[in-house]
């Protein structure tokens, strides 16, 4: 796996962050006297970031506001959210043996992600996972994020690799369309975020837990070289 850049996909994949997210949208939500909302509604909408899941809370309540009030309420989010960034949030089991498998191994580390580059630094950081990984592209990294494949490939040229050897982990169709779209094997696992089962978003293999990433990955790469042969 020297050659190899392996990309992940932050909330719903690396990190369980949904506790800390659904906090710091009810939190916003609080200050214009709206009820909580479930994490149940919001968890499908986390992969489309922060002003999105406000949306879609004020949507759920049958309150619509404008553009600016969103934006308000947007601030309120990140400043609640950048205190609280790891209250709640932890790596999903066995996410830091695969990664410490996966760099013993030679592999060069990855995050694409369509949270903010500053946030995603800080959850790494606090998780003690950001020694581990050569590149990080968030959401304002580049002038696209996800699912524009140009995010993808950007980060895998942050980590020092090569598109035509890399693999995206990631559990949303937003992942998986960037993937597909940046031609780059992806494999979805199935304890994150999207409301759709991911093998019915037809990525090129689903995992159930990360001890099944490593054989996973090998079968891909075992395939690809077939392909080139």
């Amino acid at each position: 796996m020297k050659d190899l850049t392996v990309v992940f996909d932050l909330d719903g994949t690396l990190v369980d962050t949904a506790p800390d997210l659904v906090g710091a949208t009810n939190h916003a939500l609080s200050d214009v006297g709206l009820a909580a909302v479930p994490p149940v509604v919001l968890r499908p909408w986390i992969s489309f970031g922060a002003r999105r899941m406000i949306v879609e809370a004020l949507g759920h309540a049958n309150v619509p506001m404008p553009d600016d009030e969103v934006d308000r309420l947007l601030g309120l989010f990140l400043g609640y959210y950048e205190e609280n960034i790891a209250r709640e949030s932890r790596p999903f089991p066995g996410a830091v043996e695969a990664i410490l498998a996966l760099k013993d191994a030679g592999a060069n580390l990855a995050v694409c992600t369509n949270k903010r580059e500053s946030l995603s630094r800080s959850l790494l950081n606090a998780l003690d996972l950001d020694r581990h990984f050569q590149g990080l592209a968030g959401r304002d990294t580049f002038p696209v994020s996800k699912p524009h494949p140009d995010h993808l490939l950007g980060a895998v040229r942050l980590a020092g690799g090569n598109p035509s050897a890399a693999v995206m982990v990631g559990d949303s169709d937003v992942d998986i369309q960037t993937a597909k779209a940046a031609r780059v094997p992806v494999i979805a696992v199935t304890f994150g975020y999207t409301a759709t089962p991911v093998a019915e978003l037809d990525p090129d293999r689903v995992i159930d837990h990360y001890g099944a990433l490593l054989p996973a990955i090998r079968d891909l790469h075992a395939v690809r070289r077939q392909n080139s042969e």
